[in-house]
């Protein structure tokens, strides 16, 4: 992710509609003009200009993990061995590569990285901590918290 920053302010109508895609990015942009008292046209602007901006970064779908048969979660701590440039990136570029790593973060606290890993089962879970975590020289050690209930989930920023 770019932490360049941005070469381009946000006004009130920028605002209603990262409100309005975050929602429901599908959404035609004649509604999503009506509901924010623009053009469709103006709206098609702003949005392009955004994306090339790098302030709306992609679009995707939101799958219910159940449907796919991905019954596992698991909030995942990371301790790494030590916190050299290297091996932070390493890590860093690993994780990112694994597809069932849904989400990373790097944070302070003496933890290293918090992932959310979604897996159909423990036996793929055990496989995927084995070559993320037993197998990796860098990682001192891990705990796994599993999942009980998706109470909310979601991406979703609040914007003022």
């Amino acid at each position: 992710m770019s932490k360049k920053p941005f070469p381009r302010l946000l006004d009130e109508f920028d605002r209603a509609i990262l409100r309005i895609v975050q929602k429901d990015n599908r959404m035609p942009q004649r509604q999503i003009a009506e509901r924010v008292n623009l053009s469709a046209a103006a709206v098609q602007r702003r949005i392009a200009a955004m994306e090339k901006a790098k302030i709306i970064i992609g679009n995707s779908a939101v799958v219910d993990v159940h449907a796919v048969a991905m019954n596992i979660t698991a909030m995942v701590e990371v301790y790494l061995k030590d916190e050299r440039i290297d091996t932070v990136d390493n890590a860093k570029k690993l994780f990112r590569s694994a597809p069932e790593v849904q989400q990373c973060y790097y944070v302070t606290g003496g933890i290293s990285f918090i992932l959310i890993i979604v897996t159909s089962d423990m036996i793929a879970y055990e496989e995927i901590t084995r070559r993320l975590f037993a197998q990796n020289d860098s990682v001192g050690s891990y705990r796994s918290l599993i999942a009980l209930d998706r109470v909310k989930s979601g991406c979703e920023v609040i914007i003022h």
